[in-house]
């Protein structure tokens, strides 16, 4: 696949808060208060974020080392379509587009717009203000990769601010919590362990969103370098963040308290600060989701050039615009697809289908690290530790998690599963096209 048409123009710290900025969105300043009406007690509360930190971290490992071996453009999808077979890379990328990044595109979009509307005096509604974002960061990426990779990492200093002010002034000024904490609903090992097998999808929601870094690395100026310590430092940071705030709202608020609210971050901040702790926070969400955004524009039309590339996809999406050198048709594809999801109304739909699928592709992923080892493929420049026992590791929790929603929700897994299985005719007849 050529890709000289693509400008190498972004580093290790652009890389860095890309990999943060996938995984930051508005999860961790609500999802605190869901995992703890999973699990009651402070020590499986944290627990379920140590072993989502840790499966993510297991997953960084393995990206880190099939970046330094495969440094191409479209990241994941390149892995499998070289690992496995084409088809199995357009499924992925079919997936991402129709699923998993738009349908999460949209309900962002929405989520930023309920808090703008109520943080200024915007007349525009809900759906109107969303549409404008996406435009406009649609705009913001076709001028050029650099500007769009400076506004994201712009947006992640930003969200990493004011993650580390919920945090300080959660535990300086926040009173600690009295009530002891509520006993478990059930004691015994199998009710605890199907507690924390619920309580880990939000987590691991919270921690999903490090692998579309790779989209960019025909972009960056050393990939097999700077990808591989992006995703490590990226991905630890968040994990440290993350533990943090959830220590601060279990402490502030308690167990029971914590599982009482739907709002954690702004009960800690108004319960340190008042009212006016709480309209801070929740302008640190609203940046928070803009950056997703910012973040998902910036990668996600990647695949979609790489997948046109290979002649399996509409051919303007693969064109790169000779000023810009950026894949403009892909990106106000993306742009337009989320567009039309948000006004629709049914990205809470699309978004109770995207585990069962997002999580197939991870632990396809983590395989074909086993198919390169096989075939006799090191990186020179990373390679996993504790391969293959982490590598496995990550490659199970995957499956695992797959089988879990398959089991909970069925009715919706079934669907995604659906979707992703009207791919394979798109596939055959791209395949088939001259």
């Amino acid at each position: 696949m050529n890709e000289g048409q693509l400008a190498r123009r972004l580093g290790l710290f652009d890389a860095t808060m890309i990999v943060m900025g996938g995984i930051v969105g508005s999860g961790i300043f609500m999802n605190p208060s869901v995992v703890a009406r999973q699990v009651s007690t402070p020590a499986l509360i944290l627990g379920a974020w140590v072993i989502g930190g840790a499966i993510a971290l297991a997953g960084a490992f393995v990206y880190a080392e099939l970046a330094a071996l495969r440094p191409a453009v479209g990241g994941q999808y390149a892995y499998l379509r070289e690992a496995f077979s084409p088809a199995v890379a357009f499924l992925y990328g079919w997936a991402l587009l129709l699923v998993i990044q738009s349908g999460g595109m949209a309900a962002v979009a929405v989520t930023f717009a309920h808090y703008a509307r109520e943080l200024f005096p915007v007349r525009l509604g809900v759906g109107a203000l969303a549409t404008v974002v996406l435009a406009a960061l649609t705009v913001v990426n076709c001028l050029g990769v650099r500007a769009g990779a400076s506004l994201q990492s712009a947006l992640m200093v930003i969200k990493i601010v004011a993650i580390v002010g919920l945090i300080v002034t959660g535990a300086l000024f926040a009173p600690a919590a009295g009530a002891a904490p509520a006993p478990p609903r059930d004691a015994q090992l199998p009710g605890v362990v199907a507690a924390m097998g619920a309580a880990l999808v939000p987590v691991l929601f919270a921690f999903g969103g490090w692998q579309t870094s790779s989209f960019v690395a025909g972009e960056l100026k050393r990939p097999e370098r700077d990808l591989p310590r992006g995703l490590l430092l990226g991905v630890v940071g968040v994990i440290v963040l993350y533990l943090a705030v959830n220590a601060v709202c279990v402490r502030a608020l308690g167990p029971a308290g914590l599982a009482a609210t739907t709002t954690p971050a702004s009960e800690v901040m108004r319960r340190a600060l008042g009212e006016t702790g709480a309209r801070a926070i929740a302008m640190g969400i609203a940046i928070s989701t803009l950056g997703f955004l910012s973040q998902s524009m910036l990668t996600a039309p990647r695949v979609y050039y790489a997948m046109a590339r290979d002649g399996l996809f509409f051919r303007t999406v693969a064109h790169v615009d000779p000023r810009t050198r950026v894949p403009m048709a892909a990106i106000a594809l993306q742009g337009l697809l989320a567009v039309v999801i948000a006004l629709s109304g049914r990205y809470e739909q699309i978004l109770n289908y995207v585990v069962s699928v997002d999580f197939i592709g991870f632990g396809l992923t983590g395989t074909a690290l086993f198919v390169f080892r096989a075939r006799g493929e090191r990186a020179a420049s990373f390679r996993t530790p504790g391969h293959p026992v982490t590598t496995a590791f990550f490659v199970l929790a995957s499956f695992l998690v797959v089988v879990n929603t398959v089991w909970r929700y069925p009715e919706n897994t079934l669907i995604g599963l659906a979707i992703l299985a009207a791919g394979v005719p798109a596939y055959l007849l791209w395949r088939r096209s001259p």
